[in-house]
């Protein structure tokens, strides 16, 4: 395999290379905290990844709080070559090109000249998970202020060698030059500076008037090779010697593997191995055709006990609210208000959704002198190691987690599975890589979905069209289930002792779980907001992208129409009347001004909508006007036009935010429109594509603008994820506007529009 991005060029090493990278001559070994017994401890959480912030370090940015040493995340080489780590991982997502560019504006090199490494648990720091829209506001904020802290050191040294002030050096490259022409390169200084520091609460940032990199739009390194078909992910990795395995699961959950036909397989060409452990069960063999024949095989020898029954798809969401045992007050306040003259209630629900990864889920895991190595899509390298040592008994040190991007993500797909698969086959297998990739009906079927909701809303308006109360509540189970021991990974479920998974609990506000976003940022003097949780759920779930805010914001934003209709209001000038943020306020405006939706026109089967959301209400700020085309025959809902405005604070890459804006409103399109999960009694039946559909490019939109108001020197806010809710909520207004039919139940489209707009 031939890579063309520096973030994987240690994927493949040759003995001589690894052991120059290990020998400590380019990389140094550091510790993550500062040895302290008096040092106190709380624990913060992100997505569900316990992270340890010392109270001597908890004032410092983003992850500097838990990986305070500036040599963590940046080295300098003898030969004065830089390179600069994240704990953070690139998940299409394109924060790689963006945390680069920040490194290489506060050290001032050019950033083709700095090698770029991410994740990986030998020698990246530890920032837990790349998820939560967290990475430029925890990573980007580390490396800004690292890098200027790297430099400040720097040219303090310099100053002092040349005996000059330090405002007269300039800085490029890895060199400092002084006016005089005299000039000296930062491995130079070396001897006399210190990089295994703590770091500063103040950094010598420099003025934003000044970026030339930061701000400017820098090629990706890794799209050519994906959109020409090379060599890109995961699944493409090749190693000398390699093995394929492919996995045999449970038919449905909690299925018992009574019987196994091994003896057909074993004789089959290629298969070096059939392994079982318990429900756990694998083949091997030397080519990848040749595993896929022979798990065809041993799936079809198997016999399986009765397992778990599941509801049925109509009694779902009844059921949430008798498996809700967990009754959370996430906000509850009063004020003096109006009168009320005219009260609304709505219910809306949204079904089970899963991930869709378009590359099945895959890993490669290579024993090799008692070292366990795996490369792999995690979205959480440490949390993985961790269970995987758990799950193999095996000291956490001799296992090396390394990312590799992988094709389709967006949550917490089946990348930990299929790296505990390959973890446990490669322990069996010791000297040789071994490849593991699920099949399609596999990636499906195990999926870690996205739980369905119900939210219940009711409000009042006063004579003047003003809302005076809110009462919202919403029913969901577990959005987050990450690995936070080896229970969570699926093949250790599965063994003859299985590993038990860690309870589910409920995500704290603001980040919130399913209730992420149920708290409207709308002026409201009056609120109640409760968080129905259930612990248990009858389908596997966890994260996927937004978590419980596109079911919140497509509730609160549709109903922010009812109530606008019901005022006699138009739905811009409704949301601008309740909103005091002032950056809310701008990115209304410019998207209303941008769509021209005060002149709108009306066209027979077209609808407008319009939606507003802060992310999480601490992360990015976006509005949306759309244009829907809807068909009467079939209920196909298109989406013609959006016009999007997003303020995420300082902007690094600004054609890196349109791309993220644009593929969420996408994405959510399809969710919204489209995706269903399919089930009964008996298991999954969305067991492919044609079982669970995904918008098509024969709909995607004529056109997607995206405008931006960048905000140079204020912190980063994460935007990747902001689209999910507005879309949904603007959508379902455009329906409206177009039908005449407030729709609330998810999907919008298909069949079920269609019948209703047959029968109106």
């Amino acid at each position: 395999m031939t890579h063309h991005d520096d973030q994987n060029e240690d994927h493949v090493e040759s003995p001589k290379r690894r052991a120059l990278m290990m020998s400590g001559s380019l990389v140094v070994g550091f510790s993550l905290l500062p040895a302290s017994n008096a040092l106190a401890e709380l624990v913060l959480a992100d997505e569900g990844a316990a992270v340890r912030v010392g109270t001597k370090t908890e004032r410092l940015a983003g992850s500097l709080k838990t990986n305070p040493f500036l040599d963590a995340w940046i080295k300098v080489s003898p030969d004065n070559h830089v390179t600069v780590y994240t704990g953070k991982v690139e998940l299409g997502t394109g924060v790689r090109t963006a945390l680069h560019q920040v490194a290489a504006e506060e050290l001032q090199i050019a950033p083709h000249l700095i090698t770029f490494l991410t994740a990986d648990t030998a020698r990246s720091p530890d920032e837990g998970l790349t998820a939560g829209s967290h990475t430029m506001a925890d990573s980007g904020s580390a490396l800004l202020n690292a890098a200027a802290q790297v430099r400040g050191l720097l040219s303090d040294a310099a100053a002092r060698k040349f005996r000059v002030d330090v405002s007269t050096l300039t800085v490029a490259d890895a060199r400092i030059t002084a006016r005089d022409g005299r000039s000296v390169s930062f491995a130079d200084l070396l001897p006399t500076v210190n990089l295994h520091v703590t770091a500063k609460v103040a950094s010598p940032l420099r003025e934003p008037g000044s970026f030339t990199v930061i701000g400017k739009s820098m090629p990706r390194t890794d799209i050519p090779a994906k959109v020409t078909g090379g060599a890109s992910y995961v699944q493409d990795l090749r190693f000398p010697g390699m093995v394929h395995a492919r996995v045999v699961l449970p038919p449905v959950y909690g299925a018992p593997l009574l019987a196994v036909g091994e003896t057909k397989v074993r004789a089959m060409p290629g298969v070096v191995a059939v392994l079982r452990d318990g429900n756990l069960l694998a083949v091997v063999a030397q080519h990848e055709w040749q595993s896929v024949q022979a798990q065809r095989v041993l799936s079809a020898g198997c016999q399986w006990g009765k397992g778990r029954s599941l509801p049925r798809p109509q009694d779902v969401h009844a059921q949430l609210k008798g498996i809700a045992t967990e009754r959370i007050v996430i906000a509850d306040n009063s004020a003096a208000m109006p009168q009320a003259v005219k009260t609304l209630s709505a219910t809306y629900t949204k079904p089970y959704l899963m991930h869709g990864s378009i590359g099945p889920s895959a890993a490669v895991a290579h024993l090799d002198n008692g070292t366990l190595t795996v490369w792999t899509h995690s979205q959480g390298v440490y949390p993985l190691r961790d269970g995987l040592a758990e799950m193999l008994s095996m000291d956490k040190e001799k296992i090396r987690c390394i990312h590799v991007v992988g094709s389709g993500c967006y949550g917490h797909n089946g990348a930990d599975d299929s790296a505990a698969h390959a973890a446990w086959i490669a322990r069996a297998l010791p000297g040789r890589p071994v490849r593991v990739q699920w099949m399609r009906d596999q990636e499906h079927v195990w999926d870690h979905y996205t739980p369905a909701m119900v939210t219940e809303v009711q409000a009042s308006l006063s004579a003047d069209g003003t809302i005076v109360n809110w009462d919202y509540a919403l029913w969901s189970s577990s959005h987050n289930e990450r690995v936070v021991n080896a229970g969570r990974l699926l093949p250790a479920t599965l063994l003859a002792k299985p590993f038990k998974p860690a309870p589910s609990v409920p995500m704290t506000q603001p980040e919130g779980g399913g209730d992420r976003n149920a708290i409207p940022l709308y002026r409201l003097p009056k609120r109640h907001i409760v968080n129905n949780f259930s612990p248990t759920m009858p389908l596997r779930t966890s994260a996927m992208r937004s978590l419980g805010a596109h079911m919140n914001v497509f509730t609160i934003e549709t109903f922010m129409d009812e109530l606008a209709v019901a005022a006699g209001q138009d739905p811009v000038a409704f949301r601008l009347k309740h909103m005091d943020d002032p950056r809310a306020v701008d990115v209304i405006r410019l998207a209303a001004s941008k769509f021209d939706w005060s002149d709108r026109k009306r066209k027979p089967g077209h609808g407008y909508g319009f939606a507003f959301g802060k992310y999480k209400n601490i992360m990015a700020y976006m509005a949306i006007a759309l244009e829907v085309a809807i068909e009467k025959d079939t209920g196909k809902v298109r989406l013609v036009h959006a016009e999007a405005a997003v303020d995420c604070g300082q902007i690094v890459n600004p054609d890196g935010v349109r791309n993220q804006i644009e593929g969420g409103i996408l994405q959510s399109a399809s969710w919204t429109l489209y995706e269903q999960l399919k089930f009964d009694a008996n298991g999954l039946r969305s067991f492919d594509w044609g079982t669970y559909p995904i918008m098509r490019f024969s709909s995607v939109p004529t056109q997607v603008n995206v405008h931006l108001i960048d905000r140079p020197g204020s912190p980063f806010l994460g935007v990747a994820e902001a689209p999910m809710g507005p879309t949904a909520g603007a959508l379902g207004n455009a329906i409206f506007d177009a039908t005449k039919l407030r729709l609330r139940d998810m999907p919008l489209a298909g069949e079920s529009l269609r019948s209703k707009l047959i029968g109106s």
